[in-house]
């Protein structure tokens, strides 16, 4: 199973370089930027490019706050490597996130040419359109269980597009350690009320506050729990550990593939 490691943007470069290269050493295939509305992702993009020159390397952001020919932009004035580069996009803010997303790609097409594009995906009508016209589909606060029923609507997506199914990627938010699960319950309950995108999918998971994602106490426990979703292609350990070079590293550590 391939494995990607994820941070927030805005990780300090003395920690996101030497970290892309450790990621990269214990055997992950892809290393993540979460775009926030206080840093931007595609820059701590560039910093991991300095660290390694095999592993890929994706941003999560949203086109409510992104124009296309601005991320163009940005991609070549950081010199992104485009081959390895991949870019999930959501809708955001948008009220009407599918009609969002469905007048995004060719703009994004057009503006970026041929560098990988993912949809970040919650809802079923998206999960589809992912399916029938992106690169990939990118999941964010998921369940196994929500992991595999939301693949089969990518692959539903693809069937009645005619295409094979693209590949199916995921945020898995992941904490180590004596506290781990008040690292869980923190970072899930910000985004449990952020906006109505993420309220409905809640709503939709049903599950108690605190359980979505992995709070182990050591590496077995998260090794074993990161085995659940083998709906993903490529589950994304997505870090919540102190943004020093030593916790993220321990935390990469125990969640490599």
């Amino acid at each position: 199973m391939s494995r990607g490691f994820g941070v927030a943007s805005g990780l300090d470069p003395d920690v996101a370089t030497p970290l892309a290269e450790r990621c990269a050493a214990l055997g992950y295939d892809s290393i993540w930027s979460n775009d926030t509305p206080l840093a931007g992702g595609l820059a701590t993009l560039a910093d991991f490019a300095a660290g390694s020159d095999g592993i890929d390397l994706g941003v999560t952001l949203a086109v409510d706050r992104h124009d296309p020919v601005a991320i163009a932009g940005q991609v070549e004035e950081l010199g992104l490597p485009r081959d390895r580069l991949w870019i999930a996009v959501g809708a955001g803010h948008s009220p009407k996130a599918l009609t969002a997303m469905r007048e995004a790609l060719p703009r994004l097409r057009e503006a970026l040419g041929d560098v990988h594009l993912a949809l970040a995906a919650m809802g079923p009508k998206l999960s589809a359109l992912g399916g029938a016209e992106f690169d990939a589909v990118f999941f964010n606060w998921i369940t196994p269980a929500f992991a595999a029923a939301a693949r089969e609507r990518v692959e539903r997506g693809a069937e009645e597009a005619g295409r094979e199914a693209p590949p199916v990627f995921g945020y898995v938010r992941t904490a180590v350690g004596e506290d781990a699960q008040r690292r869980l319950t923190k970072e899930e309950s910000f985004y449990r009320d952020l906006h109505d995108g993420y309220r409905n999918h809640f709503a939709r998971l049903d599950e108690p506050e605190g359980t979505v994602g992995i709070a182990a106490a050591d590496g077995a426990e998260a090794q074993r729990a990161l085995a659940a979703y083998e709906a993903l292609d490529v589950p994304v350990v997505r870090a919540l550990a102190s943004a020093n070079l030593d916790a993220m590293s321990a935390l990469a550590k125990a969640a490599a593939p």
